[in-house]
């Protein structure tokens, strides 16, 4: 859905502020690819965006992530892989 609105939004949309911020950052002079990746595939982007839900707006620095955090952490950094079901 992200990648959607990214490429779709019109400025009547509700995030348009923010999107038109990101399509600044995407048109600068360098290469990027917005691709799909599935949470079970990063488990720590998913528990940040989710954790980012309950914090105030802002930039947030975390020094000491908390013991869930740390938990996934350690797992991408030894490579576990969580298997999913698609079905298409």
């Amino acid at each position: 859905m992200a990648k959607s609105l990214i490429e779709t939004a019109t400025p009547q949309h509700i995030h348009y502020t923010s999107v038109a911020e990101i399509r600044r950052w995407l048109a600068q002079d360098w290469q990027v690819l917005i691709t799909h990746i599935y949470r079970e595939a990063n488990v720590v982007a998913d528990y940040l965006a989710n954790l980012g839900h309950s914090l105030p707006i802002g930039l947030h620095n975390i020094v000491n992530p908390d013991s869930v955090l740390a938990y996934w952490l350690y797992h991408d950094i030894i490579g576990v892989q969580t298997p999913r079901l698609v079905i298409e």
